[in-house]
């Protein structure tokens, strides 16, 4: 059964389905690029949430070259962060991101840090003073390096952080990250998070004593 708390130190954000829902955008680009692509874009579409691009490439066209990958994904960046259409926040997410202010806590993103810019400008919200984006890592989610340069960016051990998500790539990022996970959005009840909200508003969030505790109410 899903927490109905949970108490850390830091907290380690996802931004797109987790503070920012983007799909409207991220479905107009993906669903392009797999026509030019020959591929199904509602298949396309089942695998794009929480990973970097060009790591959605390669699971969709596994055999082909990796430079192929990387030079596709700059242009899907660039098409993306000039589409903000529709780009709103999570319901929750303004109020979440004020409770959080003055308590440690990250942005960790598979967007580059023009995207999350953007989006998080269009969606009006509060951006992180530290961000652990796209050019931050080596590897994109599930692998957990994001989450852990969170950690060790904010001073926090690993079990001391959780993770809000939405996607199966980033849970599965947190859960090796060796941390708990709060799942976002209806992508993320069927990962088996720690604790599951269908938005921000189910959420409160209480400090005490170099705590924080999350109170998520009953679904």
């Amino acid at each position: 059964m899903p927490a109905t708390a949970l108490t850390a130190q830091a907290l380690l954000l996802d931004m797109d389905g987790t503070l920012v829902n983007s799909d409207a955008v991220v479905e107009r680009c993906w669903r392009r690029w797999a026509l030019r692509q020959g591929l199904d874009p509602e298949e396309a579409l089942k695998v794009v949430h929480g990973r970097q691009g060009y790591a959605t490439m390669a699971v969709l066209l596994p055999d082909r070259p990796m430079e192929q990958n990387y030079a596709d994904n700059r242009v899907m960046l660039a098409e993306e962060t000039a589409d903000t259409d529709g780009v709103v926040p999570v319901d929750g997410a303004p109020a979440f991101m004020d409770a959080i202010a003055a308590l440690p806590h990250a942005l960790v993103t598979s967007a580059d840090l023009a995207l999350a810019t953007a989006r998080m400008n269009a969606a009006s919200l509060r951006m992180p003073d530290l961000r652990i984006t796209a050019e931050s890592v080596g590897a994109s989610k599930p692998d957990p390096e994001g989450f852990l340069k969170g950690a060790a960016a904010l001073g926090f051990a690993p079990a001391d952080c959780v993770v809000f998500e939405d996607s199966e790539a980033g849970i599965a990022a947190g859960r090796a990250a060796g941390m708990r996970v709060v799942g976002v959005g209806p992508r993320a009840g069927a990962h088996s998070p720690d604790a599951h909200v269908a938005d921000l508003t189910q959420l409160r969030v209480e400090a005490s004593d170099g705590s924080i505790t999350l109170h998520f109410d009953a679904q």
